[in-house]
Formats: structure tokens, C-alpha cells, sequence
């Protein structure tokens, strides 16, 4: 969190009994910025605690009339999510553990060191801050668009918000364009809650999925002896969302006889069940997306001009990740407090040498596989925190020197230094989402000379999207 964004890096209350330890740390503390307040013992640092918010407590373990343990009962009653960090001259492990079980967000033994001191503050002041900026942006958001699931303060994610709310009480069609994971359908959903149609059936529908026939049987049902299976007649799906909202995911995909019906629904509002000889009116409004270049598809053929004309009215393009690194910290304190909640334990600190990696990663299967990363590091966390061990090795650049370690006996140097360079390649790649300009920007070197190297040292390009839809 940039302390510009919030005036001063934190809020800071020290509960001490010795004067000295109080003017240390506020000392310490006031010259990183920080906003500082003392009481000299339990009953005062409650009081300032009734006047006003801080980010984080220093609380001394040892004090005369009530002990820290009982001063943070009564904090934790009164906000169960402020950070509290212990502070004690008698650092033994029983200590420790009371503390924690108490709801300690963690222990600090005097006499202390100051940056190690300095760094424990700092990662809970941001845990703090993180925490309240996803609470202060999702009651925005809910309050202007009803936006619940999606979360977003970057720019980009910003004129989103914005178009959505223009465009949800139209009955325009919307095409939605992005990788996947982006998170097309809770944009497609926003739309749909502050349109009109928000009373009625909003049905999405995975186009890419379904063999043609069953797609379309899916979408505008069959009369009974329509093929071999139809043993019955069944209602579709564009019925079934009649005045609500269907959303047609990776409609790239979908085959061009389906696509001359879709039209027809577009423009008339009208189709005909598989096997049926009647037309059935329905009024729906039809939100696609899709994670290819739908321009590219007509030149290819593969795509009826006239569809992608007739859904191209609105287009709201999604940015990937890699291009809202803004957004990392809130979606990671996001989903480490949702599966948290999900797994029964406590709500994990994100260690500040844990959110570099994830910053610095390209995210090919973006807000999705972001959501996968923090759920692995948070079903396997045994402690407080989510630290950088729990990152998987392609976040984290161990690649390399798995290379050393994993390499064939009999293997010359040429040939492990080879695989060192493939793999720091292919690592780095990863992390750029397979972009061969963006690593070779972060390599330094011209764009000929990685594409020289890639070719050299036979590296497989991976084909962004795709591998990530699965997960």
C-alpha cells in the first residue's frame, strides 16, 4: 500500500507501562511516518481506542492490575479484526502461544531489533489497510452498482465499473472480450443485477463445452421424437430466461448453423425447438463473451459477420491481470479471507516477502489463477501467515536452481548451463504471460535475441488461455 494513497503509512496505539519502551517505540515508529499514540497502561489504551480507529496495537505483555492477555480479550471484543502485536520481556514459548491463542497477530521479545520490529509492524499495518480498503471499495461498489463479487480499484477495472453502469439498463446487446479468467461472467452478471431484468433468470451458458446438437438442444429445447434420446419434449434455455438475461461464454467456439440461429433470436427475438414446426416469441437480452479476436474469426470464416456486427453493439474489453498489478493485493487479502472462512481457520497475514512474487508474476491464467494460487497457500498454511514457501515454484523462480540440483550425472557443463538458461527462459516467460515482448523488456535484451535463444534452446511457446479454462 503506497502511503500516499493514505496520507501517512499507518495508525499506531503503544500500550506500555515504562515510559522508556513508550518514547523507543514512538520514536522508531514516528520516523517511518507512522502515526503514533501512547497509554501507560490497559484502562487509558482503551479509552483511545473509544476515540478513535488505529491500524495496529503495540501491547505489552506484562503490566500492573491487568496483563496484556486481558487488555486484548477486551480489544478483540471490540474489534476482532485490529491488529495486535505482543510485546513482552519474558518471550518464553508459553507466552507465545497464549498470546496467539488469544488473538495475537504476533509476538516481539525485548529487547528488540528494529528492523526486524519495523517489518513485523509494516506487514501488519498493510494486512490492516488491505483489509479495510476491500471492505470501504466492495461497500462502494455495492452501493453505486451492486458490484459484490468483483473487486477492483485500478483504472482500468475503475472505467469498467463505470460502463457497466451505463450500459445494464439498456436492453443492448453486450460483448464482452478478455482472457480467460478475467471474470467475463461476474461482469456479465453486474450487468444483468442493475438492468431491469434483475427480478428474472440470468443463465449462463459455457458454448464451448457442448457438442453442436447438444447445444443446441440446450439452448431452444426439442419436442418429444426430435432425435433418438428425446423421449420427452423439453423446454431451452432462452425460454427458460425469458425476460431475464442469457450469457453466452466463448461463443468464439460456437459452430456457424448454431450461429445463424443465435442470429435469429437477435433479430426477431423468435427460434423453434429442435424437431418443432411452431415459433416461440421470447424477450431476452443476450450478453456474449469471448476469449478470441471475433474479428480475426470472420476474416477466417470461422465466424458470420453478421452475428459479430449484431453483438458488437457494446463491447467491454477485460483487462488481464499482468495489466492491473493494483488490483493484487486486494484480490489476495480477498481470497485469503475467503478461504480462510471456507477451511474453518483464522484469517492468514499475506508476509510482505510473499506479495512481491505475486506482483511480479504475469498471471497467464489471470484473476483465476490468482484464486487457485491462494487457495493451495491456504488450505497448506499451519500458521498465522501466508508466506512465500506456500508459492508455487514457477511464482517464486526456483526453476533454476532445480536445474543444478536435478541435472543428469554424466551432463557436461555446456549442458547444464543450457537447461539453466531454458528453464530461467521459460520461468520468466511464464511469469510475462507467454508475451515474448514483455519478458524480453524485463530480460533487458532486444526481442531478436530472446526469440534466437527460445528457438536455440527449443522452448514451447504456451498459447495464452487455454490451459487455465480446465482449472
Amino acid at each position: 500500500m503506497g502511503r500516499e494513497e493514505w496520507g501517512s503509512p499507518g495508525s499506531i496505539l503503544i500500550i506500555d507501562d515504562e515510559a522508556a519502551i513508550r518514547e523507543s517505540l514512538q520514536t522508531l515508529l514516528e520516523l517511518e511516518g507512522y502515526e503514533v499514540d501512547t497509554a501507560s497502561d490497559g484502562a487509558e489504551g482503551l479509552v483511545r481506542l473509544a476515540d478513535r480507529p488505529y491500524d495496529l496495537v503495540l501491547l505489552d505483555f506484562a503490566m500492573p492490575e491487568r496483563d496484556g492477555i486481558e487488555i486484548l480479550q477486551d480489544i478483540r471484543e471490540r474489534d476482532s479484526e485490529l491488529a495486535v502485536i505482543m510485546i513482552t520481556a519474558y518471550g518464553t514459548v508459553e507466552n507465545a502461544v497464549n498470546a496467539m491463542q488469544a488473538g495475537a497477530t504476533n509476538f516481539i521479545q525485548k529487547p528488540w531489533d528494529n528492523e526486524k520490529l519495523l517489518a513485523d509492524v509494516g506487514a501488519a499495518v498493510g494486512r490492516r489497510r488491505a483489509e479495510a480498503e476491500v471492505i470501504q471499495l466492495k461497500r462502494a461498489l455495492k452501493q453505486r452498482y451492486n458490484f459484490e463479487h468483483i473487486i477492483g480499484k485500478s483504472e482500468p477495472m475503475l472505467r469498467i465499473f463505470d460502463l457497466v453502469a451505463q450500459v445494464a439498463p439498456s436492453r443492448s446487446t453486450v460483448l464482452l472480450q478478455g482472457e480467460s479468467g478475467t471474470g467475463k461472467e461476474l461482469i456479465a452478471n453486474a450487468i444483468h443485477m442493475n438492468s431491469t431484468r434483475k427480478d428474472h433468470a440470468f443463465v449462463p451458458v459455457n458454448t464451448g463445452s457442448m457438442p453442436a446438437d447438444l447445444l443446441e438442444s440446450t439452448l431452444f429445447g426439442h419436442v418429444k421424437g426430435a432425435f433418438t434420446s428425446a423421449i420427452a419434449s423439453k423446454k431451452g434455455l432462452f425460454e427458460m430466461a425469458d425476460r431475464g438475461t442469457v450469457f453466452l461464454d466463448e461463443i468464439g467456439t460456437m459452430g456457424l448453423e448454431t450461429q445463424a440461429k443465435i442470429l435469429r433470436v437477435l433479430q426477431d427475438r423468435k427460434f423453434m425447438h429442435l424437431g418443432g414446426v411452431s415459433e416461440i416469441q421470447v424477450d431476452v437480452r443476450i450478453i456474449a463473451a469471448t476469449n478470441v479476436d471475433l474479428r480475426q474469426q470472420v476474416k477466417d470464416g470461422k465466424f458470420r459477420d453478421d452475428l459479430y456486427y449484431r453483438l458488437n453493439v457494446i463491447t467491454i474489453d477485460l483487462p488481464p491481470l499482468r495489466q492491473r498489478k493494483n488490483d493484487i493485493p486486494l484480490l489476495v487479502q480477498h481470497f485469503a479471507q475467503k478461504y480462510a472462512e471456507e477451511n474453518g481457520k483464522p484469517s492468514l497475514n499475506v508476509a510482505s516477502e510473499a506479495m512481491r512474487p505475486l506482483l511480479d508474476y504475469g498471471w497467464p491464467g489471470n484473476v483465476r489463477e490468482l484464486e487457485n494460487v491462494i487457495e493451495r497457500a491456504v488450505v497448506l498454511a499451519n500458521g498465522p501467515n501466508l508466506t512465500v514457501d506456500l508459492l508455487p515454484d514457477n511464482l517464486v523462480g526456483r526453476g533454476a536452481k532445480l536445474a543444478l540440483m536435478d541435472h543428469r550425472p554424466d551432463a557436461s557443463l555446456f549442458e547444464i548451463m543450457e537447461d539453466c538458461e531454458r528453464r530461467i527462459i521459460s520461468d520468466m516467460l511464464e511469469k510475462s504471460g507467454w508475451n515474448q515482448t514483455e519478458a524480453a523488456d524485463r530480460f533487458r535484451i532486444p526481442l531478436s535475441t530472446l526469440n534466437q535463444k527460445i528457438k536455440r534452446l527449443n522452448i514451447e511457446i504456451k498459447k495464452k488461455g487455454r490451459e487455465w479454462e480446465r482449472q
